[in-house]
């Protein structure tokens, strides 16, 4: 194994992900679009606190954060996180405090995401300012406040976004090409949305790392798509480093697609109900309003168009999200 390998297998981990995630087939679906095969990487289905990519990432930074003797979690994004609904949980399970700081103001109802880290036990403290640059302040305020009074916060980047994410996606890859070895399956081409662009990161560095035959599609549902690429490419750089592993992105390696976000982040788009209902009905597979459900938008709408006219296979990363369905943002837009 090369050194960096070896690295990357040393980080601590919490290891709640002890078995591989689910490739399922999806081919009712892949014959009502008539494009590709499509197969989901069942990142939804990790077996905690409702699953998903921030789970996923959260593997590698709690551990990182009980590794440092911290007593307190501190992290941040929008009311409807997936995030702060998954650090809750893993703060939880590790003995810690969690505080969530959330843009803006609180709402009249708890729902979804948010109403679980409550139920978790999360402190939630809103910044009363609808930008979201807003919580990355409201973070560093509370972890002084945390470090002033005794404590030992531990900060996570609003929405997970660090090198560590990355390093967990990174390893995603690896598994995920074994899986398909072993399936005899060759996928050329991954589908997924993007927002904070840790998840994309850590597979462009994966690919890179382990030499993954496909190129990605992103998504975004968050930022323009040129932002989102920088940030990815930012990111993964930064994951690299920490292992001392070499990155360098192939020509035509990722794309990174405007025009699926509607009108905005958080916000359901009629495209993204109508994939998600398309899904539902073909395959049973639940998608999400923020991320899933807006992605498969995409990738429905080119498909439609022949842009993937030359794939065989497609992988379909799914995210997890599933909270968001039950709240007034999964309602028809």
């Amino acid at each position: 194994m090369t050194g960096w390998g070896e690295r990357l297998d040393a980080l601590p981990r919490l290891s709640l992900i002890d078995q591989p995630t689910p490739l399922h087939a999806a081919p009712n679906l892949s014959a009502a679009l008539g494009g590709p095969g499509i197969w989901f990487k069942r990142d939804d289905l990790i077996p905690a606190a409702f699953g998903g990519n921030k789970v996923r990432a959260l593997d590698l930074i709690v551990a990182d954060a009980v590794r440092q003797g911290a007593d307190t979690l501190v992290t941040g994004a929008g009311i409807l996180s997936n995030h702060v609904r998954a650090t809750s949980a893993l703060a939880t399970r590790q003995g810690l405090s969690c505080v969530g700081v959330y843009w803006g103001a609180p709402p009249p109802r708890a729902e979804g995401n948010h109403r679980l880290a409550r139920l978790l036990g999360a402190a939630i403290r809103f910044t009363h300012d609808d930008d979201r640059a807003s919580v990355d302040a409201g973070i560093e305020r509370v972890a002084s406040d945390i470090r002033a009074s005794g404590g030992n916060p531990y900060v996570i980047p609003r929405g997970g976004a660090c090198p560590l994410a990355v390093l967990a996606h990174a390893r995603a890859v690896r598994e995920t090409l074994a899986q398909c070895a072993a399936l005899g399956v060759s996928p050329t081409c991954v589908v997924m949305a993007v927002g904070g662009s840790a998840t994309l990161a850590g597979w462009l560095l994966g690919g890179a790392l382990f030499s993954a035959p496909w190129r990605i599609e992103a998504f975004t549902v968050s930022r323009p798509a040129s932002e989102a690429a920088a940030r990815a490419r930012r990111l993964a750089t930064d994951a690299a480093a920490l292992i001392g592993a070499p990155f360098a992105l192939g020509e035509g390696a990722f794309r990174v697609h405007d025009g699926f976000i509607g009108r905005g982040y958080g916000v359901p788009s009629r495209e993204g109900r109508q994939a998600i209902e398309a899904t539902a009905r073909a395959e049973a597979i639940f998608l999400d309003p923020i991320y899933t459900g807006k992605a498969m938008a995409g990738y429905c709408a080119l498909c439609a168009r022949g842009e993937y006219a030359d794939v065989q296979d497609v992988l379909f990363l799914h995210t997890g999200g599933a909270p968001a369905l039950f709240t007034s943002c999964g309602e028809e837009a």
